[in-house]
């Protein structure tokens, strides 16, 4: 904004405009049409025309047409995964969602939650934990035994990341957070998950033979700016909240078929998945009384978010690009960290948490959540209670405006008092809006004009309308048959597929991203000696005092769905299933996921389509003993370019979850015994199929017959014998055949263990089938003397298995083929092909220099050595059972994460951590004057705004009471200071770094550092 001469006032002089009657007595059902962003077909205009004008002769408000307009839109209310389908004339049996249920019905083991709430939940495990002896209050930590349930909740951000890539994926991962936190009466968030699909990159100066169409909508940002940015706003949200981010995907695809048809994912998908868990005493949320109070905590209201649920619900194009651009939110890291720690002290109170309703405010804003809350019963809110950041705000948009980090609560009016403060100390906006009436509708007051801008019954409100049919015609693709050049080698096939960016290496994104905040990390997507981004399955700890935790892997095959809907489902669960193998869980009848489904289904041929896709997922899951349990869908994933109807591929996002009752007993793919044996489990009864893979693509094609998982029960078997020889200890890594085929899965084993490999192969099919194919299957190596005893295993259940050959130590890469050398080239050659295309958009991310060297140093670089100077051991049980330990402030401000890990450590050490944030000191509810010690820790002290621990600093420098305390805490003989992060620039920021008494002018500070942004790496 530009000021052309000097501001004497912030007063703007306008005039919130006031809510108005929609004259549909008048002018009819179109009388909708009217109003910009309005989402509603013809029936749903007909349905309402009726409700309003016929049933109760009155007009609606605006705010009312508004409020419905999102409420029930697709993307809230999911009409067409619920509706009646006609395909080919013939009502179909059961809905889409019944399909995807009854995989439930049939393997319910271990379900707690599902297909409601926020997340769904699975059987946990009792574990020991430490919490505040007093939640919500200065006090020190103590330990106790608990039952904690595992949770995950998957969401996708497609339409806001397209139009602005940074806030649309930093609030799609703060929506899907706030999921978690909204589960049963609150939530534990404990990591994250992410993908993103995006079309032709188009990189500037690395020319990739494939990437051929570029044409792109004005009003969306490009493939790479969406890359890029979009991966940015979820590492930002993340590392600012204290949230790791633990596994992902990323594919680019851009293809004109042969048949004239282009897909590509010119609509992105922005994709988040968070995992967590929830005290097993709040897994149900209580029923709304009468009298109960209605609460909102978080930020207050913008005019940001406005129509957000209806603009998702629509074909990018048919909206006016200035209401796209109004729709996307605006993210605030810090103000959900600050929610959140008010929900984990009401968690940590157990059955005598305060909250008795939570939910979180995402599409469709106030009017949504707050329906949510009295959804059974009723109630009726004060507009004018919610705070509003801008006054010029209208009632309409205060109303339904997404502005974000706000969650919707129940409190009986005797425990408001005891939220409030909590609220207060977390420094965190509590607005009270009114009450549970009991009377089944929903009341919206405002008491500027006394009037009721929203007065509806609540059914209405919430989606209670007729179920909607579709009509479609299956349509018969026009696929023409793989051609690949003739006489291309092995060589230059790889020198094409390494560089895909669904294939290569993900450094570009892991680089970025806090991966162990928490300090429940157990298994992220880096491993090996170099840390290289190919781990299958992330898992977490529930405890810093236990083993028990929670694993999870994807599976996504949307090139394949383009060739075959029922294979590329199949073959999505396969992928996650041979990506979970990884860890040894719990039971595999009692694995559950996520399924999300991005599509187009309401254009031609794609409603028979996903029916023919969710039909083969049902069958294949009911077979392999799994479920689904939750999940949403995404279903206007296409854009009007220059006048042509451009389809996003099909994707369907397959996220698996388990308990694990040790996350030590894991794999990975990094080969850890250079001269070991690797075998290869084939899963696809010795087919080799090419269509829809990577190889495929590169050559601009998708063929017409892609790999499939025809035997649903040999994958079931091979899964349960290989987390057996996890279980014995037979097997030292491991690797799923996937995107880029069993050569990409035997080099990244390599390119991981930091060695060669010697592959020695036979077979009928030509050598690209075999090694580019991409059918199930998976690699795994083990000692030479445990051959025997895994065979006879594998054998005695029927799962094929053969020696395929060893690894080495020297770094080269030797494969043959029916007696003929097929690949014989150095390991980090092939290597750095592979890390290429992550290299490439490094540069546009980070200090070109820093990229530079980061490419240098990968090609020679070894593995670290570890000499300790010490022998680790635990704390004797004499010193952690003193009752007088060592008092230690584990000191955060507005803002902090990582207090809770570093809580543990000292706990561990056997100290007695309190939880002390600086509101407590301000305050005067504690002092220093009791404590040993002072742990400063880590994180995002004010969003890091305006440097790291600058605010936090100020506030103890520019209070007298507050300087004087620290003051006499570090003049005492018997005291310590230990920073962290932003906690050990706060003490270089308050003169104690590395000694106090130093002149300001020569006070070292610590800058920014050479690639000017957030790192996480293993060095």
């Amino acid at each position: 904004c530009q000021y052309h001469e000097p501001l004497r006032t912030f007063e703007t002089g306008l005039a919130p405009e006031a809510a108005y009657e929609v004259d549909m007595k008048a002018k009819g059902p179109d009388a909708l049409l009217e109003i910009p962003g309005i989402s509603m077909d013809e029936w749903d205009r007909k349905f309402y025309f009726d409700y309003f004008v016929k049933k109760h002769d009155r007009n609606p408000t605006i705010v009312e047409i508004m409020d419905l307009n999102n409420a029930n839109s697709e993307h809230s209310r999911h009409g067409f995964f619920k509706g009646r389908q006609l395909i080919d004339g013939v009502e179909q049996e059961g809905t889409l969602f019944g399909l995807v249920a009854d995989t439930l019905k049939a393997n319910p083991k271990g379900s707690i939650i599902a297909f409601k709430d926020n997340s769904s939940v699975i059987q946990g495990y009792d574990i020991e934990t430490i919490i505040p002896n007093e939640p919500g209050k200065p006090s020190a930590f103590e330990k106790v035994h608990t039952c904690y349930h595992p949770l995950l909740t998957v969401e996708t951000h497609n339409f806001p990341t397209g139009v602005a890539p940074f806030p649309g994926a930093e609030t799609g991962t703060g929506g899907r957070i706030r999921d978690v936190q909204g589960t049963g009466r609150g939530g534990f968030v404990i990591a994250g998950t992410a993908g993103y699909c995006v079309g032709n990159l188009h990189i500037p100066g690395y020319e990739l033979s494939w990437e051929i169409e570029r044409d792109q909508p004005d009003n969306l940002a490009t493939p790479l700016e969406i890359e890029i940015e979009a991966s940015n706003g979820a590492s930002d949200y993340g590392n600012k909240f204290g949230e790791p981010l633990i596994q992902g995907f990323t594919r680019s695809f851009d293809l004109r078929l042969e048949n004239g048809r282009r897909w590509a994912f010119i609509k992105p998908i922005m994709f988040t998945g968070g995992l967590g868990q929830i005290d097993a005493r709040l897994t149900e949320k209580k029923t709304p009384e009468k009298g109960m109070l209605i609460v909102q905590v978080g930020g207050p209201a913008y005019r940001v978010g406005f129509g957000g649920g209806a603009a998702s619900s629509m074909l990018q194009g048919e909206n006016v690009s200035e209401l796209d651009f109004d729709a996307v939110q605006r993210g605030d890291a810090e103000m959900e960290q600050k929610m959140n720690r008010v929900i984990r002290a009401c968690n940590e109170m157990g059955a005598t948490s305060l909250v008795d309703v939570i939910h979180d405010q995402g599409a469709g804003g106030p009017a949504n959540v707050l329906k949510e809350l009295v959804e059974t019963s009723g109630g009726r809110v004060e507009i004018r209670h919610i705070r509003v950041g801008d006054p010029t705000m209208s009632v309409l948009e205060i109303y339904v405006a997404e502005y974000q980090e706000r969650m919707g609560f129940l409190i009986k009016p005797e425990n408001i008092e005891g939220f409030k403060a909590i609220c207060e100390r977390e420094k965190v906006g509590c607005e009270v809006l009114g009450e549970v009436t009991g009377d089944l509708r929903f009341v919206v007051h405002d008491s500027e004009n006394n009037s009721n801008p929203v007065d509806i019954e609540i059914d209405v409100l919430l989606g209670n309308i007729p179920q909607k049919t579709f009509e479609d015609t299956r349509s018969i693709p026009s696929l023409a048959p793989l051609a690949l050049p003739q006489n291309l080698s092995v060589r230059n096939a790889l020198n094409e597929v390494l560089r895909l960016l669904s294939v290569g290496s993900k450094r570009f994104l892991t680089n970025k991203v806090d991966r162990a905040v928490t300090g429940l990390v157990a298994q992220q997507q880096c491993c090996g000696p170099l840390q290289l981004t190919v781990a299958d399955a992330a898992v977490t700890a529930q405890s810093h005092f236990g083993l028990t935790g929670m694993a999870t892997a994807l599976g996504e095959q949307s090139i394949k769905l383009l060739v075959n809907p029922a294979a590329g489902a199949r073959m999505a669960v396969g992928e996650a299933m041979t990506n979970l193998v990884s860890v040894l869980v719990e039971d595999h009848r009692q694995i559950k996921c996520s399924a999300n489904w991005m599509w187009a289904p309401k254009l031609p041929g794609e409603g028979a389509a996903i029916r023919d896709a969710a039909s083969a997922l049902r069958d294949a899951m009911i077979s392999l003993g799994v479920a689904v349990d939750g999940g949403k869908d995404s279903l206007s994933m296409a854009t009007m370019v220059k006048g042509e109807t451009v389809k996003s591929p099909r994707e369907l996002v397959i996220s698996l979850y388990a308990a694990v009752p040790d996350i030590t007993k894991k794999i990975t793919p990094d080969i850890k015994h250079p001269g070991s044996v690797l075998l290869f489990v084939d899963l696809s009864g010795g087919r080799n199929r090419l269509g829809g893979s990577a190889l495929a693509q590169v050559n601009r094609q998708i063929g017409d017959t892609s790999a499939d998982m025809e035997e649903p029960e040999l994958l079931k078997r091979a899964f349960i014998a290989i987390q057996e020889l996890i279980g014995r200890g037979l097997v030292s890594a491991g690797h799923d055949r996937s995107d880029g085929g069993l050569i990409t899965t035997l080099l990244e084993m390599a390119f991981s263990g930091n060695c060669g490999i010697d592959v020695e192969l036979s077979g009928q099919d030509s050598v690209l089938e075999v090694l580019f194919s991409e059918e199930l299957g998976y690699v795994l190596e083990c000692q030479k003397d445990d051959v025997t005893q895994i065979l006879h295993l594998m054998n005695s259940v029927d799962v094929p298995v053969l020696s395929m050959g060893r690894s080495i130590a020297e770094s080269r890469i030797s494969i043959t083929y029916n007696d003929e050398l097929v690949l014989a080239e150095s390991m980090p050659v092939l290597r750095q092909v592979w890390e290429e295309t992550s290299y490439q958009l490094e540069r546009l991310q980070t200090a070109l220099e820093c990229a530079d060297e980061e490419r240098e140093n990968i090609y020679k670089r070894t593995g670290p050595a570890y000499n300790l100077s010490f022998q680790p051991k635990t704390t004797p049980e004499e010193i952690l059972n003193k009752v007088d330990k060592p008092k230690v402030a584990i000191l955060r401000d507005e803002g902090s994460n990582s207090d809770r890990e570093m809580t543990a450590a000292f706990y561990a050490a056997g100290f007695e951590p309190w939880d002390i944030c600086m509101t407590d000191l301000l305050e005067g509810r504690v002092t220093l004057d009791r404590f040993r010690g002072i742990a400063a820790v880590g994180g995002f002290s004010y969003a890091d705004v305006p440097e790291s621990a600058k605010g936090w600093a100020a506030t103890i420098l520019f209070n007298d009471m507050l300087k004087s305390q620290f003051e006499t805490f570090y003049s005492r003989t018997d005291t310590f200071t230990f920073g962290i992060c932003n906690g050990c620039q706060l003490f270089g920021l308050i003169g104690w770094v590395p000694w106090s008494g130093i002149k300001p002018e020569h006070q070292p500070r610590f800058v920014k550092n050479s690639s000017a942004r957030f790192e996480s790496r293993w060095i």
